[in-house]
């Protein structure tokens, strides 16, 4: 084989960046806005013949020049960044790749979860990944509903009172889904909660698990959980690497065009579509989001796909304080100019003990220190 090397390539590198963007356009695949490692392979002239990136735990950006392919260098590729991922940490990868292309990647020990068909398929290098994650939220959804059942009959003179959480059968039943941040929860939050567990026999809460928000996830998780704590009828669930991740989602946490966003965001709704037949959801709730391009372009395309996979999607207003929606941009603009008074009326109890707490010293200084707190 001819003297070919792979090397790290520095995102400062404009020329060895704009060879890797030639070679990407020439297998017709566009350079993603986010990454966070590129290699190339180049050969005994200096040119990149090959590429990949990872952006978090997924790869990225593969491809072998046309003039090279067959010589199993791809192989090369993805070996080297495993190693790279391996060496961070992550051992549960992910990737996508041209729809074209997908078999060659199931031959390199990957395996299909979602597929856009004629767009992009999304893969994980676990061959029982996904099916692993579906029995999981099944094994704690039942946990929790037994909990529920025992906690109603406590608290109740009998489980068939108009509050009562009925049996734990999912046939004729309204079982809906939310899907939260929460970076931090707020009233609206609050509001949107409250009526989604009104409106239906169950509610699964979906709290997103990946850590790439100014609230941690643990401090998140802790507020939705506080300032629900009040409802009866929510199984909730971490939402984990495959709802609104960095690997489903990438583009919910970074800047990126649009065409890009509404692709992440139809993959993470097929997704999704998986996830509510396994857990008999037949709707979603989000809330309107006037203020977030991403959020709002996401909710469009639920307000579309979900109904034809048998899932309705309701969409609520938000709610406001003096005419202005409660959004947590809002909220961390409140906190980042220490505006208490407009805290005090955007935020539960619950969440604002948290904040006025020693505890919260350290997350309140990320948010100050943060130059954008607005959700674009």
């Amino acid at each position: 084989m001819p003297d070919y090397y792979i090397s790290q390539i520095s995102h400062t590198d404009k020329t060895a960046i704009q060879g890797v963007t030639v070679l990407l356009n020439a297998e017709g695949i566009r350079l993603d806005a986010n990454l966070d490692y590129t290699c190339g392979m180049y050969d005994d002239e200096m040119n990149i013949i090959a590429t990949g990136s990872c952006f978090g735990n997924t790869l990225r950006c593969l491809a072998v020049s046309s003039e090279h392919q067959g010589e199993g260098l791809m192989n090369q590729i993805i070996s080297h960044l495993i190693e790279v991922q391996f060496e961070r940490g992550n051992t549960h990868l992910f990737l996508y790749t041209k729809c074209s292309s997908a078999k060659f990647f199931g031959d390199l020990g990957f395996y299909e979860i979602a597929r856009i068909d004629e767009q992009i398929v999304f893969m994980e290098n676990r061959r029982t990944g996904f099916k692993n994650y579906l029995k999981k939220l099944e094994e704690s959804s039942a946990l929790q509903l037994q909990t529920l059942t025992k906690d109603t009959s406590a608290n109740t003179a009998t489980l068939q009172s108009d509050n009562a959480l009925p049996d734990t059968s999912t046939a004729d039943r309204k079982i809906a889904a939310l899907v939260m941040n929460a970076n931090p929860f707020t009233l609206g939050h609050q509001y949107l909660v409250e009526k989604a567990a009104r409106e239906n026999d169950l509610l699964h809460l979906f709290i997103v698990s990946e850590d790439a928000s100014l609230v941690p996830f643990k401090v998140r998780k802790q507020l939705v959980m506080e300032g629900t704590a009040h409802l009866d009828n929510i199984c909730y669930h971490d939402s984990g690497p495959y709802i609104i991740s960095n690997a489903t989602f990438p583009s919910y946490f970074q800047k990126d065009e649009n065409a890009v966003i509404e692709s992440h965001a139809m993959l993470d709704l097929t997704v999704f579509t998986e996830i509510a037949q396994t857990l008999g959801i037949n709707r979603r709730y989000v809330g309107e989001e006037p203020a977030s391009l991403v959020t709002g372009i996401y909710n469009n395309i639920m307000s579309e796909k979900l109904p034809e996979n048998g899932i309705e999607c309701i969409i609520v207003p938000r709610k406001t304080d003096e005419k202005k929606a409660i959004s947590a941009s809002t909220v961390r603009q409140a906190i980042k100019d220490n505006d208490v008074d407009t805290l005090k009326k955007l935020v539960p109890e619950s969440t604002l003990r948290y904040f006025e707490s020693k505890e919260a010293k350290e997350v309140i200084e990320r948010i100050r220190n943060s130059g954008n707190v607005i959700h674009y």
